[in-house]
């Protein structure tokens, strides 16, 4: 029994060296910002931020913080590039 155990600890260490395994496609955060904790989102392609800015412009700081820290697995159709930033 013990060596399956290591034998899977041993596994979860491979994998966790191998982000690009890891998509993440649906997630609800509680973001604690200056002003304030609000509820954040992703669901498909679909971001959502109860804060103001975002329901006035469709972006905020508190999706482009998780976009940058969750980059690496999220689909490229949600990860924050220079384009979604108006010139």
């Amino acid at each position: 029994m013990y060596s399956s155990l290591i034998s899977k600890i041993e596994k979860a260490k491979r994998y966790a060296e191998e982000p690009e395994r890891i998509s993440l496609k649906s997630f609800d955060i509680a973001f604690r910002g200056d002003n304030g904790t609000h509820a954040v989102s992703l669901h498909g392609d679909e971001w959502s931020c109860e804060c103001d800015h975002f329901r006035t412009s469709g972006l905020c700081a508190h999706v482009m913080t998780l976009q940058r820290v969750f980059g690496a697995h999220l689909a490229d159709s949600v990860r924050y590039t220079t384009e979604h930033v108006p010139a």
